[in-house]
């Protein structure tokens, strides 16, 4: 049985490379967005790789997408706002991101191990990019501290701008490998670190 993967923000960017390259892994990929065609430019030419249109910030909306996907072994959370608006920004990133893990977290806490992984864009962005990438630190450690499954693994990664989303991924790969139950990862441009 392949393991499964949700892609939050897999449309562009950051999200779909991470869904694409899970489905060349052979994961079972569930690729979540609310542009469909680019969810359709992320899912071409890979037939493990499944879409579904759907807006993160409403949870009846993410409850519906989980139903049908069922417990996940992965998920990455790679919002994206577009306005730099501090409302904007919260709702979209921190809370979209908060309905998704709040989701599908039961399900890796039944099983005993998962993995999520949130990327965030650069704090340098703006004031609001800066408020919400902390706020879904402290809430990936919060998390982290009240589960006791020590197989459920948090990430949280956010790199300087420039920084490749290749090279952001390669971090959290190689951050997964560690093994820590927590860890911010902060992807250098020339050289990946990894900080606690």
């Amino acid at each position: 049985m392949k393991p499964t993967a949700l892609v939050t923000g897999a449309a562009r960017g950051i999200g779909a490379l991470a869904a694409r390259r899970l489905a060349a892994a052979a994961w079972d990929v569930v690729a979540v967005d609310t542009d469909e065609p680019g969810l359709a430019r992320t899912a071409r030419r890979s037939p493990n790789t499944h879409t579904r249109a759907c807006d993160v910030t409403a949870p009846k909306a993410v409850a519906a997408v989980l139903a049908v996907t069922g417990p996940v072994h992965r998920l990455v959370c790679a919002p994206a706002a577009p306005s730099t608006e501090l409302e904007h920004v919260l709702r979209t990133v921190v809370l979209g991101t908060s309905h998704v893990v709040d989701a599908a977290l039961p399900g890796m806490l039944d099983r005993g191990h998962g993995e999520i992984i949130v990327l965030t864009e650069p704090p340098s962005r703006s004031p609001a990019h800066a408020a919400a990438s902390a706020a879904l630190a402290s809430y990936l450690r919060a998390l982290a501290a009240g589960h006791p499954a020590p197989r459920v693994r948090f990430r949280h990664a956010t790199a300087p701008a420039g920084t490749q989303p290749r090279d952001v991924l390669d971090a959290v790969d190689r951050s997964l490998a560690r093994r820590p139950r927590t860890l911010t990862v902060r992807p250098a441009r020339e050289l990946p670190r990894l900080f606690r």
